[in-house]
């Protein structure tokens, strides 16, 4: 069930994104130095270290201002870390997922970014698709990421993943539910004992909330896909814009039940909030977050060293033991996640090409079923 200030806000996001998106070039907009920014904003570039090295040898130009970075989560603490680590300078742009997109989607023909670093694997992957992404370099730390994480670098080099956490894990309200009570799996989500009770972040606004139902279109086909949320709606789903308001919902009882990001759902549980987390046995679908460079940056060397950083497990680990969204699986070897995980989490993912070929077609879908 959508608001209709929800529902209004929402068909604007997704329209003005599918409008630049359909444009052959996209339009100049307020430059990222006028954007909302985090530590860093400006200075030199420092000398490179041993971290910015390619695996192919290469001439680097020389960088010509301070690095730009858009960014969904991790804005309180990485610009401090990458700048003290490498001498480079960072100025991030904070936005969540819709606006990163929409913005790096507007800048098309004038980017003003040097690095995308969001958990939105099948939106990055059609930017490389597009020719937007530098291709075919490969990090130093590269090969310290596990076989899992390695899967998912595309062939041509364009992105590299730094971790990937569960866009939706099962969380309930243990004062409205009793454990045998609650779901324990998604298929549970349309059983009628639970109508009206259950709400999720809606996908064309959450970096995460895509990647959580494209893994149900792509394991039961977008026929069944539909189906599935259908039933859903059905059953009085609620869509909220963003995760934090998932939390609202259900914290005020509005809701008893969400699919909710894991990373909200423990810190409800830290915060004393009277809530369970299951992990689904069929699995969780994850958002794996991923780094990429702009095929046209200014600042090659300061852009190599950034992912190269973020590659790091010394990075992963900090981010994991500081993070506030710290509750991820690294992708990097000898990283150890937060010990209150489950050591049991299972994350399932939809394969980011198909994911990407279908994301305009899935969102448009969910955007007709908000103004039903």
């Amino acid at each position: 069930m959508y608001s209709k200030s929800i529902r209004l806000r929402r068909m604007l996001i997704l329209l003005a994104a599918m409008l630049v998106m359909l444009s052959a070039c996209g339009g100049q907009s307020q430059t990222a130095g006028n954007k909302e920014t985090g530590s860093g904003a400006s200075g030199t570039n420092g000398g490179q270290t041993a971290a910015t090295a390619s695996a192919e040898p290469e001439t680097q130009a020389k960088d010509e201002g301070v690095l730009t970075v858009y960014l969904n989560d991790f804005d309180e603490m990485i610009g401090p870390m990458f700048e003290e680590a490498t001498g480079y300078k960072v100025e991030l742009v904070p936005g969540n997922g819709a606006e990163v997109m929409s913005r790096i989607q507007a800048e098309k023909g004038n980017p003003h970014w040097d690095v995308v670093w969001i958990d939105a694997m099948p939106s990055i992957y059609a930017l490389g698709q597009e020719g937007q992404l530098l291709e075919r370099w490969t990090p130093e730390n590269a090969n310290l990421l596990t076989d899992k994480f390695k899967s998912f670098v595309p062939e041509n080099k364009t992105f590299y993943p730094t971790g990937a956490h569960a866009a939706g894990v099962i969380v309930y309200n243990k004062n409205e539910l009793k454990e045998g009570e609650a779901p324990t799996r998604w298929s549970d989500f349309s059983l009628p004992q639970y109508k009206d009770m259950i709400g999720m972040a809606d996908p064309a606004v959450a970096a995460p909330a895509y990647p959580f139902v494209s893994w149900f279109f792509n394991e039961q086909g977008l026929d069944q896909g539909k189906a599935y949320f259908d039933g859903l709606f059905a059953n009085g789903l609620r869509v909220y814009p963003k995760n934090p308001n998932v939390v609202t919902a259900l914290s005020s009882g509005e809701i008893k039940v969400a699919a909710l990001q894991e990373s909200n759902a423990y810190k409800m549980v830290n915060n004393g909030d009277p809530i369970e987390i299951v992990w689904p046995e069929e699995g969780a679908p994850a958002s794996v977050r991923v780094a990429a460079i702009q095929k046209d940056t200014k600042n090659p060397n300061a852009a190599k060293a950034f992912i190269d950083f973020l590659l790091n497990p010394k990075t992963q680990q900090a981010l994991i033991d500081k993070g506030e969204e710290a509750y991820f699986e690294p992708s990097a070897k000898d990283v150890k996640p937060k010990g209150d995980r489950d050591p049991d989490a299972k994350l399932v993912n939809a394969e980011a090409a198909w994911a990407a070929e279908h994301e305009a077609e899935i969102k448009q879908w969910f955007a007709d079923k908000a103004v039903q």
